[in-house]
């Protein structure tokens, strides 16, 4: 059944000054606070503040909440909160061969979501395709102001366009995507990698909250890096910042797809795996696939189990150089390649030890488990950051 909203249509999203997106991300990001702690927060006068939350609040953006009691004396406090459902985004995820799209409300909480097959990789087809997704979610939420696009590859501003530069599961090169598609759908679009992506998503709204540095590793059919210092998503000068997928694990190991001996590369990502329990036992099926390969490491096959051992440690050499190297608050890993995880993380562990100075501090590790729902929500991330000009 449609649901439908009489007031959404008169939500326009509004033009905000640097004082109300600054008072919005702190809502969004560290939940309900009081005018004077956003104040204090901002650096700006309480009347200011009162003045962008009176704007927020008569656009929905924001709501007064309950009242709580402060100080010693026991003065009340009015909260503000993120209006979530007065305002929606819609966010995308494309992969080689299929397009995952959510609506999210503007705290990105899930509201709706689908999954199609690509009907091609042909940039117009994918085009015409999101319209539709976007046409069809826009019979029910009327006011989604914005999208977001992330997908695997090189991206990276030029001349002030959004450009996908390469991307390898699609076959493209030199994409204006977001311009394409802001002008199909006649809303602001976003695109960026989807590691990236990811990692704004886990900054703002997941296990990376509240710190103000934290790193984001992807482990599945290729190996993924994003990085956040200072409270920002670093991209780097020419937008590839964090590939780390090629540091070296063992000068005599196997070749990667690039032509280098022994790069994490030639371990970890899923396929490798696979081709490494291929390569060494002669009976195996050609129709082997990473699922298969981590059924027969489960069941304790010794081939499978040393296949997962040497990722393992490809996977603890790369978040140890990122320990040392970069000193972050909190590490993220996600991925369809967890198993690693479950099979050999104890060799992750040791290899993490192993790799980081003695005198650095243990960095918090937190495994979170994959959806591809999550990289599409990762996307409305985006389309949120942009309209906040983060």
């Amino acid at each position: 059944m449609t649901q439908h909203d009489p007031g959404a249509e008169m939500r326009t999203w509004p033009h905000l000054t640097g004082v109300e997106r600054g008072a919005l991300r702190e809502l969004l990001i560290h939940g309900p606070l009081p005018r004077a702690e956003l104040a204090r927060r901002l650096q700006v006068s309480r009347a200011s503040m009162t003045r962008a939350t009176r704007l927020l609040v008569e656009h929905s953006l924001i709501a007064e909440d309950e009242i709580t009691l402060r100080g010693a004396m026991g003065r009340p406090s009015e909260m503000l909160v993120v209006s979530e459902d007065a305002h929606h985004l819609l966010g995308i995820k494309l992969t080689g061969d299929a397009v995952f799209a959510v609506v999210t409300t503007l705290g990105a909480r899930l509201v709706a979501s689908v999954e199609e097959p690509l009907v091609s990789n042909s940039v117009q087809d994918t085009v015409d395709q999101i319209a539709r997704i976007h046409a069809r979610f826009s019979e029910t939420f009327s006011d989604i102001h914005a999208a977001g696009v992330c997908l695997a590859g090189d991206l990276a501003t030029v001349d002030g366009q959004q450009i996908v530069i390469a991307s390898f599961f699609l076959r493209w090169r030199d994409v204006p995507l977001a311009a394409l598609l802001s002008e199909r759908l006649g809303i602001p679009v976003t695109a960026d990698n989807d590691v990236r992506a990811l990692t704004a998503a886990e900054h703002w709204f997941g296990a990376g909250a509240g710190c103000e540095s934290l790193a984001l590793v992807t482990v599945g059919a290729g190996i993924g890096f994003g990085l956040v210092v200072d409270g920002r998503v670093v991209t780097g000068h020419n937008g590839r910042a964090g590939q780390l997928d090629h540091l070296l694990v063992d000068t005599t190991g196997p070749e990667c797809g690039l032509g280098h001996r022994g790069c994490a590369s030639a371990y970890l990502p899923s396929a490798c795996i696979v081709q490494a329990i291929s390569d060494a036992d002669e009976e195996t099926d050609d129709g082997l696939d990473y699922d298969a390969a981590v059924s027969r490491a489960r069941a304790g096959d010794p081939i499978a189990l040393r296949a997962f051992d040497d990722a393992a440690r490809a996977l603890g050499i790369i978040i140890g150089t990122v320990v040392n190297g970069l000193d972050p608050q909190k590490i993220v890993l996600t991925g369809d390649g967890l198993a690693v995880m479950e099979l050999q993380g104890e060799r992750v562990v040791q290899t993490i030890e192993a790799t980081r100075l003695p005198s650095a501090l243990p960095v918090p590790l937190d495994v979170q488990p994959f959806e591809f729902t999550e990289w599409a929500r990762a996307g409305a991330v985006l389309a949120i950051r942009s309209l906040l000009r983060f």
